[in-house]
């Protein structure tokens, strides 16, 4: 659970919808069929970059004594991800997505830098979102948001946890908001497109570490990441 992915996120988001922006620019006018209309579903196969942020904003439980300064980073990750949208009408869809990211958590402050405290903890961002599409010379931008459940599952106490006594973590599974931009961009006038999209997440995690059946320690953090992603998109 890091801290925010800082500019770097901001500045390739950025990158990306510029990328996209320049080749709404150059790309010929398609025809409307190209483009996803009301009854149709669109699949997307995508590569996508999550960046969280991790900030500690609590801490619960301290039975270690921690040093009250103590902060935490998670790895950024590229995975693969899958989306599947369903036009309600022309201009309005309801897109799910499937994946899953890993991540290992690691001190930043208050600890020696690089301690990892959780191993391979595995994110299952499950997000529904209602999209707007507007059409604009043949592509499809949008905008989006809805509700996500972050499912966490297969995380391990951290090498540096072990010598403390630490036999078990958990991260808990919670509720939030996810905002979405993007623009699909056809490629063919059969349904093939080129997908960029940009969520931001805004949600929590409390983290806890045992030792046997006892809470040492339980931290609260702010993930909100960034998750970009590129790819095409196939209608049906």
């Amino acid at each position: 659970m890091t801290r925010l992915a800082t500019p770097r996120s901001i500045v390739l988001a950025g990158t990306v919808l510029g990328t996209a922006a320049l080749m709404l620019g150059a790309a010929p006018a398609m025809a409307q069929g190209a483009l996803a209309r009301a009854g149709h579903i669109q699949a997307k196969v995508l590569g996508t970059y999550v960046a969280p942020d991790g900030k500690i904003t609590d801490i619960n439980v301290n039975l270690p004594g921690l040093p009250a300064t103590t902060q935490t980073k998670a790895n950024d990750n590229v995975t693969p991800t899958v989306a599947v949208e369903y036009f309600v009408t022309d201009n309005v869809s309801i897109e799910t997505i499937a994946g899953i990211t890993q991540h290992d958590v690691d001190a930043t402050a208050g600890l020696p830098a690089g301690a990892e405290l959780v191993s391979n903890a595995k994110l299952v961002p499950a997000t529904v979102t209602a999209k707007l599409h507007f059409d604009l010379g043949g592509v499809k931008p949008y905008v989006g948001a809805g509700p996500a459940y972050f499912l966490w599952v297969g995380d391990k106490p951290g090498a540096a946890a072990l010598p403390l006594g630490v036999t078990r973590t958990d991260l808990s599974d919670e509720f939030g908001l996810a905002l979405q931009t993007g623009v699909d961009v056809p490629l063919n006038d059969t349904g093939l497109a080129l997908s960029v999209d940009v969520k931001r997440y805004f949600i929590d995690t409390t983290a806890r570490w045992y030792v046997g059946n006892t809470l040492a320690i339980e931290t609260v953090h702010k993930l909100d990441p960034w998750v970009i992603s590129a790819g095409f998109a196939f209608r049906f």
